[in-house]
C-alpha cells in the first residue's frame, strides 16, 4: 500500500552568494519574522521547512495552498528525494514520480525521438516501458517530422509539448506536481487536461500545488495549507480552503 510520510522533516539552505556585511544585515533583518540566520561560519541559512510532520495514504488527493515562498515546491522536493531533510526523515513505499520540472533531463543538440528516451529513463521507465510507449508519446505530442531532429530547433512551445507528453506517460504510485503547466493552443490544452485526469486516476496518492482555489476542490479531498515552511492546517478541502480564504 503506498504512503508517504515525514517525521520533523526540518531543510536548511545555505545561500552562498549572499557577500557583503551591509548586505547580509538586510537580508538577516527581513527575515527576523522567519528562520533566516548565520551558521558558524557565517553563510546565510534559510530554514525552508520547519519541522514538517505528515503521512498521505493511498487514495489521497493532497493539495497545496500557501503565499509565494511559503515552502510548498520545497516539500515536494523534498518528498521527491531531491532535498534530504537536515533533521527528520522521510519515508514512502511505492514508486514516487515528481512532475516538478518537466523539461529536466532533455539534450539540445539530441532529437525529440531520442529525447524521449532520455526523460524516460530520468523519471524511472526500463527501456522496454519506454519503447513500449514511444509511439503513443510520438502521437500524443503532434510533433511529427521534429521528432527527427534535435531539440534546440523546436520552439518554446515544441518543447514543452514533448517533455508533458513524456511526462504524463509514467506510471506513478505517488505523483508530485508542481502546478499545471501552459501546453500550447487550445485543442492540445485540452488533451493536456484529460491526460493530465488520466495521470491521476492511475496514481494511489497526488499532491498537488496550485494557485487555483477551485481547481484545488474540484480535484482534491485534503488540502496542506504551508505558512513560513511550517504547516498552517491540513485536513478536509472546504475546511482548510475555506481558512485560508478567510484569512487572505
Amino acid at each position: 500500500m503506498a504512503f508517504i510520510e515525514l517525521k520533523g522533516a526540518t531543510l536548511d539552505l545555505p545561500i552562498y552568494d549572499v557577500q557583503g556585511r551591509s548586505l547580509k544585515k538586510q537580508v538577516l533583518r527581513m527575515g527576523r519574522r522567519n528562520t533566516i540566520a548565520e551558521d558558524n561560519d557565517g553563510v546565510i541559512v534559510v530554514r525552508a521547512l520547519d519541522e514538517v510532520d505528515l503521512r498521505f495514504d493511498s487514495g489521497d488527493r493532497i493539495g497545496l495552498i500557501g503565499h509565494n515562498g511559503a515552502g510548498k515546491s520545497t516539500l515536494l522536493r523534498t518528498m521527491a528525494g531531491i532535498y534530504a531533510p537536515t533533521y527528520g526523515e522521510v519515508l514512502s513505499e511505492g514508486k514516487i514520480v515528481p512532475l516538478l520540472d518537466i523539461s529536466l533531463g532533455m539534450d539540445e543538440n539530441s532529437t525529440g525521438m531520442q529525447n524521449i528516451r532520455l526523460r524516460g529513463l530520468l523519471l524511472g521507465m526500463s527501456d522496454g516501458e519506454i519503447r513500449a510507449k514511444q509511439q503513443s508519446i510520438a502521437d500524443f505530442c503532434e510533433l511529427g517530422d521534429y521528432l527527427d531532429l534535435p531539440l534546440r530547433t523546436y520552439s518554446s512551445g515544441m518543447r514543452v509539448r514533448l517533455a508533458f507528453a513524456v511526462s504524463t506517460a509514467v506510471d506513478a504510485e505517488i505523483l508530485l506536481l508542481d502546478e499545471v503547466m501552459g501546453v500550447g493552443d487550445a485543442s492540445f490544452m485540452n488533451k493536456a487536461k484529460a491526460r493530465l485526469q488520466d495521470l491521476h486516476h492511475r496514481s494511489d496518492i497526488v499532491v498537488l500545488a496550485m494557485h487555483s482555489n477551485n481547481e484545488i476542490r474540484r480535484v482534491c479531498n485534503k488540502v496542506l495549507w504551508m505558512e513560513r515552511g511550517r504547516v498552517r492546517a491540513f485536513g478536509p478541502t472546504e475546511e482548510v480552503v475555506a481558512a485560508y480564504e478567510a484569512q487572505v
